[in-house]
């Protein structure tokens, strides 16, 4: 998988991709993440790429141009299977949305910042506009990386252990059940004597009815279509 991310800050989005998961799997090359500065492509030589609204209002937006140039070139270079805009006003990225693009090949990562950027890039060459939640960030790299992490991390040979990505939250509509280590007691509480009964059948069955328990209690929204 290729992500390309365009963003008018990419400084901030090198560190996460360096350390942990995301950086065994680019080394495997089971992913690869560009940055993309959007300044490369602005029209001038102070590298201008905002400007001033049009019919007034406070803040600056993303010009048409530099935006237009750097998606026009990758998209020259290769297909994409989408054109991923990080906005508040998006659909709410969750894990079937994460599903869905670990199973395609190109995407590109359109980071806003200032006030935003000019509609007619979203009439141009938007496919798909995502928000990782109903707050305002100072730009959409942050959002970026989430999206990028949740994506890559579902590809397979990524994790060590591929089933553990199924078992995470939201997966089959349900939060996480309890989840113990050693010692077995810790300053008196005990783990639940099911876990250690090696009945890997009544185990299963305990943690389907404990994480039930647990989305009634957290997140009872998701239940609807449970």
């Amino acid at each position: 998988m290729r992500i390309d991310i365009i963003s008018a800050v990419p400084d901030l989005l090198e560190s996460p991709f360096k350390t942990s998961i995301l950086k065994r799997a680019m080394e495997k090359g089971l992913a690869e993440v560009h940055f993309h500065n959007v300044r490369d492509f602005a029209f001038n030589k102070h590298r201008q790429i905002d400007d001033t609204v049009y019919g007034g209002g406070a803040g600056m937006v993303m010009m048409c141009e530099p935006l237009d140039l750097c998606i026009s070139q990758l998209k020259a270079e290769r297909e994409y299977d989408d054109v991923i805009y990080l906005t508040p006003d998006g659909e709410t990225f969750n894990q079937k949305i994460a599903n869905s693009y670990s199973l395609k090949k190109n995407l590109i990562l359109l980071c806003g910042h200032y006030k935003g950027i000019d509609q007619r890039i979203r009439d141009l060459h938007i496919t798909r506009e995502i928000s990782i939640g109903d707050f305002v960030l100072t730009g959409g790299e942050l959002a970026a990386c989430v999206v990028a992490d949740a994506i890559i991390r579902l590809l397979p040979g990524v994790l060590n252990d591929e089933q553990s990505a199924l078992t995470d939250s939201f997966q089959d509509d349900l939060l996480s059940p309890p989840i113990y280590t050693k010692p077995e007691v810790y300053k008196g509480m005990r783990v639940p004597e099911i876990l250690l009964s090696g009945n890997f059948g009544k185990i299963e069955e305990w943690r389907h009815q404990k994480a039930i328990e647990i989305t009634q209690q957290k997140r009872p929204d998701l239940l609807k279509d449970f």
